[in-house]
């Protein structure tokens, strides 16, 4: 009877301490007591103490065994008060007051005085223009009036039926002409209304033309270069064409914000941050290269292409697959390649070919003997232009593979939040960390970005896993959405085709825990995912903004079995290309 009566005892102890837990409210979202919004649908996000009871204007709301809960207000015209009420297990409270004013945004309608109520410009941004360069104009101004803008161009009224019904929306755009001069100018947009009344309002941005004096020739610079295809608005920036090797001259034929516009060839243009090149004197491009002789050959580890060319020239490289292939276009190169030798050491390239496929775009298309794409590095040797492709292992075992693992954020780069004041950085490194004795468990070697509290530039975790060269590289994140309700599962995402098995793999793995499916995800333009030289796999493990998934990565337990997942997804691929042979 004895040790049941210390059981009752210290069960009663234990009842008692959970009784005692204090009340709190702690809201993460709104932050503030009085809101002001224009969206009907709100959140009332935070937490409150495991054992608490929550209730929201007398309603209960489900509490998490973190304490985190999630409540979702539908908001009408007005303001409205909502009365937090937390009562724990002896029935103390705690109360707190929510104010919401919501305000219907006014729906757009049209100008009706004389007035231009805005400008917009395409390409956004302040503009250095060459000759027959293009502006674009929306505007938005009192309907049948006379618009024009630099030049005495006309920007014509578009019929309702192609602006969504919505009426004074005119559109136009400028060329610039050979004889253009101008040099860091708003253009001026002039509104004649119907009564004859003229109102003149300027651009947001300044246009200039390339001055005949200014450079119009940089050099990449640094081991970071790179070429985007456009100018995107996502916060992950333009898509990339991929990294480029330092000190290749590049042309200069514009300029927008801080990106310089190239030109790659006749039909092909690019931008480069201009922080990632330098400045040479005018007419210093050379005029392109013709190709000479190459040599295919291979290391123990590596096999090589190597395409002579008299100067050094932009290029970029692609990924395909069925069959697996990595193709390479030289911009500014002419094919005068009369032979290629090709030695026995290659051991993952089965043949190259090249194709003329326009007058300044020479391609080299590099035949691989495997399915799964291992990576790949291009290089100038001199003015000898160098692809280097991995080859194979010849082991696929998990115990003879190098696996990086980067852990996302740190430091002051916190990431998301949850409901109960999580972070990424804490929970990514936390899993990161059990991911790594569970492949050193299995023999691998593994290489970490951290394991500790720290930051580093994504920049620096690049450059740290190109000189480490690992076989394979996992990041470890976790996702997050304004709604912390529906928002929610587990994903992978990958950047190039020939290294998508990995995240497929893993994905497929992650699924097995009974977690909601947010996808595979492809053409992901994060910068982890960018390098070409080893299989990648960004991996957002569950949405920290979702009470209940926070709940799951908070659990120790349940993030070794996430460690778990992975491996198996990774052993998974493994085996998937020792097939493909």
């Amino acid at each position: 009877m004895k040790p049941y009566f210390s059981f009752c005892i210290l069960l009663l102890i234990f009842s008692d301490v959970l009784s005692q837990e204090n009340p709190f409210i702690k809201l993460v979202e709104p932050n503030k007591t009085n809101n002001k919004v224009s969206a009907s649908r709100q959140f009332l996000i935070g937490s409150t103490c495991k054992t608490c009871n929550l209730t929201v204007n007398g309603e209960n709301t489900k509490v998490y065994a973190t304490g985190a809960f999630a409540y979702e207000l539908n908001l009408h015209e007005g303001d409205t008060n909502f009365i937090l009420q937390a009562t724990n297990a002896a029935g103390k409270k705690i109360v707190r007051n929510i104010n919401f004013n919501y305000k219907k945004p006014e729906p757009p309608g049209p100008v009706t005085v004389p007035a231009i109520e805005s400008i917009q410009t395409f390409p956004a941004g302040n503009l250095v223009l060459s000759a027959g360069d293009k502006i674009s104009f929306t505007v938005k101004a009192l309907p049948q009036s006379k618009l024009t803008t630099y030049g005495n161009t006309v920007l014509y009224e578009l019929p309702e039926s192609q602006a969504q019904g919505m009426p004074g929306i005119y559109q136009g755009e400028y060329i610039v002409k050979p004889t253009d001069d101008f040099a860091s100018i708003k253009f001026p947009v002039t509104l004649e209304a119907p009564n004859g009344e003229k109102i003149n309002k300027e651009t947001r941005y300044s246009f200039s033309v390339m001055s005949p004096l200014s450079s119009d020739v940089c050099y990449t610079s640094g081991r970071l270069a790179h070429l985007v295809y456009g100018l995107g608005q996502d916060r992950l920036g333009g898509a990339k064409m991929g990294y480029i090797d330092s000190l290749i001259p590049l042309k200069i034929v514009g300029k927008v914000g801080s990106d310089y516009k190239i030109q790659l060839a006749k039909s092909r243009i690019a931008y480069i941050p201009d922080d990632l090149v330098t400045l040479a004197p005018k007419g210093t491009l050379s005029q392109g290269s013709l190709t000479g002789a190459w040599q295919v050959y291979g290391d123990s580890v590596y096999d090589y292409v190597q395409v002579n060319l008299s100067e050094r020239l932009p290029y970029q490289s692609m990924q395909f697959i069925d069959p697996s292939r990595v193709v390479v276009d030289i911009f500014g190169a002419t094919g005068n390649t009369n032979w290629i030798k090709q030695l026995p050491s290659a051991k993952e390239i089965s043949n190259v070919d090249y194709e003329q496929i326009s007058d300044d775009i020479f391609r080299v298309t590099i035949w691989l003997k495997h399915a799964q794409h291992w990576g790949h590095h291009i290089y100038y040797n001199g003015k000898s232009l160098v692809i280097k492709i991995k080859q194979q292992p010849q082991s696929l075992a998990l115990k003879n593979m190098t696996i990086a693992i980067d852990a996302g954020h740190g430091g002051n780069n916190t990431g998301a939040g949850g409901p109960t004041g999580s972070s990424e950085k804490m929970i990514a490194l936390s899993v990161s960390l059990k991911l790594q004795k569970a492949l050193e468990k299995e023999g691998a070697k593994v290489i970490m970005t951290r394991t500790t509290e720290k930051f580093f530039d994504n920049k620096q975790r690049i450059l740290f896993y190109r000189d480490s060269v690992p076989d394979l590289l996992l990041s470890v994140h976790l996702n997050s959405a304004a709604d912390p309700i529906r928002g929610g599962g587990t994903g992978t995402f990958y950047r190039y085709l020939g290294f998508r098995p990995l995240s497929v793999f893993i994905h497929s793995r992650m699924l097995e825990l009974g977690l909601k499916d947010y996808g595979n995800i492809g053409s992901f333009n994060f910068m982890l995912n960018s390098p070409t030289e080893y299989p990648n796999a960004l991996i957002e493990t569950l949405f920290i903004s979702n009470p209940e998934e926070e709940m799951l990565v908070l659990d120790e337990v349940f993030q070794q079995k996430m460690a778990d997942k992975i491996v198996a997804g990774v052993k998974d691929f493994l085996q998937h290309a020792a097939r493909g042979k």
